[in-house]
């Protein structure tokens, strides 16, 4: 990597510019622009990383308006030169992430549409819908994320239905299966009647659905079917005929009249109304619809701009797709701006070729005018959402004689039984929505607060210490700083909130309020009446969101220290079992019920417990009577 940094743009020291440009190899990479405070402006990758970079200081060579923005407060370039395009394509992904660079195309993180997940981490894997990917188990697998949830909630339904799985996280009984076992809808998991190996076979056949391979899991069921006839299985026979039939019905409506029903299309559009984009992305498989993907990002103005939003979510979307999901053919609305090096990363990763059109025949631009259709609808609801919040931003403004709409607001709680495990939240809403990637847990430190001794004042002042204490040190910038805090509590917790951030010299630097639970009343540093409002108010009703989203943040961490507290409470007394070995124990059993019923070479089984150990564990839970 080379860093180059001026006091100045470059564009305003040509020589230095053209230097600097002659440093940068004819090489595969990912190249990072900076500006004068060091701040990463935007990361891209490319082929050949001096003519990529190059071009974006020549004159001819159009810019969108948010690049040329970007190239005049350009002083810093870094790069780092990979081994292949691929490994470039990789990189860069990973650090968009990582630093979130303003000047590059960003998905939104929408929570309404979901996913289905498979952890393949665990050893029988389960199958669920969820909204939030998590990323920390590389072998689970997300496909989504879905438009239609009522479509895929029927869908897993009637998986379910045809295929025997795991329906629980914990088992209902210690030693005998639920109903669930009996009426063929468990292979029984939870008493190990299946092997891991004959379960995760099933496992793979539900994720083929989920793949868009519907037709090739019929083929496959069919010749399991003809071998067990061949075998005179008549009832396992049955059963696979049982399971073709009913995948049937799978996608039954959704059939994409195309003349060539054998190849596998993604199309691709997108429709924005220059400050949100909506993307749709449509998987067709022999001719029928299988999924339909959404996503937002920021608005686009022209053709340029659209083709970089396509591009960023499909180079998203591919990376987290196994090979078998990649099509032979994507239809798209434009020209994508390194269609040469997505086509030849595809095309390596799939072992086929891969091919990008812009549709000419009528056919495919019908369907690339139905994928549009739906994209400008998915805009429109959001539109609807958007004014929704824009409404109920201005009116908290007006409540508040705010001189702007509060874009960020912070919300705070505390939870706790009788002072034990004290823990606090906090919440962000951004433009009236959740911003979930800035929510944080705090545990209270302060010793006064325990088991009998409860003091909500002091652990709220202790929480916004702690929030804005670095950045008033310098450690961070103040880029995060909300516009309102939001105070779960009354005239006492506001007060010990206020005196805080008076100490800190803070108070002058955004509103604070608090929202009484009794009638939903706003109260105001200094003042003893309530704002006069009432509760069915767009504003108070923004607050309303936004403080049950705390207390319920805070309520669940709350259980979740108080039950991993009650959990480890009986392995503390076991001599030689530190924390982390108490870790391993509950992960690998469960429940502290399981540890008392292993024998002492199930124990053995968790890493980190030996056989002395392991005898001592034992013989904790059975002592011999004297």
């Amino acid at each position: 990597m080379v860093a180059t940094v001026s006091s100045t743009s470059l564009l305003e020291q040509p020589e230095l510019l053209e230097r600097r440009l002659q440093e940068i190899p004819q090489e595969p990479g990912v190249y990072f622009m900076g500006d004068r405070q060091g701040e990463i402006l935007y990361i891209g990758k490319a082929k050949k990383l001096r003519t990529r970079v190059r071009s974006y200081f020549r004159d001819s060579q159009p810019h969108t308006a948010r690049i040329a923005l970007m190239v005049q407060q350009v002083a810093e370039i870094e790069f780092i030169v990979t081994d292949t395009e691929a490994e470039a394509l990789a990189l860069e992904a990973n650090l968009i992430k990582q630093h979130q660079p303003h000047f590059n195309v960003l998905l939104k993180d929408d929570k309404k549409y979901p996913y289905v997940c498979i952890t393949w981490s665990e050893i029988y894997p389960r199958i669920f819908i969820t909204r939030k990917r998590r990323l920390n188990q590389a072998k689970d697998r997300y496909y989504g994320p879905y438009v239609d949830s009522f479509s895929l909630r029927q869908t897993l339904r009637l998986i379910q239905r045809i295929f025997p799985l795991r329906q629980r996280r914990q088992p209902l009984f210690k030693h005998r299966p639920c109903l669930n076992y009996h009426i063929g809808r468990c292979p029984g998991v939870c008493q190990e009647l299946i092997t891991p190996e004959d379960y995760r076979q099933t496992l793979q056949k539900v994720a083929m659905v989920f793949q868009g391979r519907t037709q090739e899991l019929h083929q496959l069921l069919t010749q399991q079917m003809e071998k067990a006839a061949a075998d005179l299985k008549f009832e396992q026979a049955a059963l696979i005929r049982d399971q073709i039939n009913s995948l049937g019905k799978l996608n039954t409506d959704q059939k994409v009249s195309l003349p060539q029903d054998t190849i596998s299309r993604d199309a691709i559009a997108v429709a924005s109304d220059g400050q949100i984009s909506a993307i749709q992305l449509f998987q067709i498989r022999a001719g029928r619809l299988v999924g339909r993907l959404g996503f937002f990002a920021d608005g686009v103005e022209s053709e340029l701009e659209k083709g970089e939003v396509l591009q960023r979510v499909l180079e998203q979307h591919y990376q987290q797709v196994e090979a078998v999901e990649i099509p032979s053919e994507v239809i798209l609305p434009c020209a994508l701006p390194d269609r040469e090096l997505l086509n030849d990363w595809l095309t390596s990763q799939r072992g086929r070729k891969v091919t990008f059109n812009l549709p000419q025949r009528q056919t495919k631009a019908e369907l690339l005018e139905m994928v549009e259709r739906n994209a400008q609808y998915e805009l429109e609801r959001l539109q609807k959402q958007t004014a929704k919040n824009v409404t109920a931003l201005e009116d908290l403004a007006e409540i508040l004689d705010l001189e702007t709409l509060p874009k960020r607001i912070e919300g705070y709680d505390i939870s706790h039984i009788q002072g034990s495990n004290a823990v606090a939240s906090q919440v962000v809403f951004i433009d009236g929505v959740p911003a979930q990637q800035y929510y944080r847990h705090y545990k209270i430190k302060n010793p006064s607060i325990k088991v009998g001794h409860s003091d909500d004042f002091a652990s709220l002042a202790e929480v916004i210490t702690r929030r804005f204490q670095s950045s008033v040190k310098g450690k961070k910038n103040q880029q995060d700083w909300p516009d309102l805090i939001m105070i779960d509590g009354g005239k006492g917790q506001l007060s010990a909130v206020v005196k805080v951030l008076t100490e800190m010299d803070l108070l002058d630097k955004f509103m604070v309020v608090s929202l009484a639970k009794q009638r939903e009343e706003i109260f105001l540093p200094g003042e003893s009446q309530p704002l006069p409002t009432h509760a069915e108010q767009p504003g108070v009703q923004l607050l309303r969101r936004l403080r049950d989203e705390a207390h319920r943040f805070a309520v669940s961490f709350h259980r979740q220290q108080r039950l991993s507290k009650s959990r480890r409470s009986r392995l503390d007394e076991i001599p030689g079992l530190g924390f982390s070995r108490q870790k391993q124990l509950l992960a690998h059993f469960r429940s502290l019920d399981y540890i008392r019923e292993a024998s002492v070479k199930q124990l053995q089984e968790v890493p980190g417990i030996g056989p002395q150990l392991a005898q001592t564990i034992y013989d904790y839970f059975h002592p011999v009577n004297s």
